[in-house]
């Protein structure tokens, strides 16, 4: 396959959907957009990205600005560690490298939050540092391309597929090679693969073994678990009381109505006598977990103002940073 890398560089170049992080050799925003672009399509990560570079423009900015205005900025896309790793290795860099972005992958590889993909994707399209950048989408691409029955997420499939990508990128371009492999993994070799347009085809032992639709092949079932949430929603004199979440998990240091969770979806005997009435169970679905959610509005303040709850008016619910439950909990009701 001594033309691989021709090949599909040449389709890079003539079919690459236009980025504005593809137009940049500056380490700080390619290590922004890889950051919003993990576990994000990329029609909701561009907004993101375009509001980012926006409001912190330099690294500096970045590591300057509060945790809760960086949370603000990134309600809505999930994964809240991303934002406070983003916000953590910013400080780091600043205090502790004179603000100098790191230039080469081990160096990267230090950043809070950082792993393999990440540092090998800046260093590569940055520096044009030679490291292989081996995401879900060159997974795919190599599994089919290889007709490789290893599971992708085994010890053995990762080192397996990391072999493949490092001895690809040998001779080629690192940064346009690693943009070409992603992209191709995205648009050509998707789930439901475009077979004919793929410039690489006649390589691929997968089309011609007959065994496309088996690949990629995965070993682990991710475990769901499922949580039951009791939101108690304060109403009175045109104020609300909201808590923050601190403990480590899921949204942590973001804000919330104050909450009780149950081990199923009855309602908690301990409120159900305050109650006006309830919203509906929302369903919201993570990585691991299945969150079914109830609204229950009480139209007075609550007894005790524990030291953790905070008393604002309505208006201001929207300054402080929301999981996505409850900000669209509050467009719902905003719209009725």
């Amino acid at each position: 396959m001594a033309e691989f890398h021709l090949l599909i560089a040449d389709w890079y170049r003539q079919n690459h959907r236009e980025l504005p992080w593809r137009d940049t050799k500056n380490p700080y925003f390619i290590w922004l957009s890889e950051i919003i672009m993990q576990q994000t399509r990329i029609e909701q990560g561009l907004n993101y990205y375009l509001k980012f570079t926006n409001a912190y423009p330099t690294i500096q900015n970045l590591a300057n600005a509060s945790e809760q205005d960086v949370l603000n900025n990134w309600q809505g896309l999930g994964y809240y560690s991303r934002a406070r790793n983003l916000h953590f290795s910013a400080k780091f860099v600043v205090n502790e490298l004179n603000g100098k972005f790191p230039a080469t992958y081990n160096e990267i590889m230090q950043l809070k939050g950082v792993g393999t993909y990440t540092a090998a994707a800046v260093a590569s399209f940055a520096y044009n540092e030679r490291c292989a950048v081996v995401d879900g989408n060159v997974y795919r691409f190599l599994s089919r391309l290889f007709d490789i029955a290893t599971p992708i997420d085994s010890t053995q499939g990762k080192k397996e597929f990391q072999l493949l990508a490092d001895e690809l990128i040998k001779k080629a371009d690192p940064g346009t090679h690693n943009q070409a492999m992603m992209e191709m993994g995205s648009l050509i070799c998707s789930p439901k693969p475009d077979c004919e347009a793929c410039p690489v085809q006649v390589h691929c032992l997968a089309l011609k073994n007959k065994t496309i639709s088996e690949r990629p092949i995965k070993s682990k079932k991710t475990k769901v678990r499922d949580r039951y949430f009791h939101y108690l929603v304060h109403s009175f004199d045109g104020k609300t009381i909201i808590t923050k979440r601190t403990e480590k998990g899921i949204w942590q240091n973001m804000y919330q109505f104050p909450l009780i969770e149950t081990e199923s979806a009855e309602t908690p005997r301990t409120i159900s006598n305050e109650i006006s009435f309830s919203s509906e169970v929302q369903k919201h679905i993570l990585s691991h977990q299945r969150i079914f959610a109830v609204f229950h509005h009480i139209d007075n303040a609550p007894k005790t103002l524990d030291s953790d709850h905070l008393e604002i008016n309505k208006v201001e619910i929207q300054d402080y940073p929301l999981p996505r439950i409850i900000d669209r909990y509050l467009e719902d009701t905003a719209n009725q």
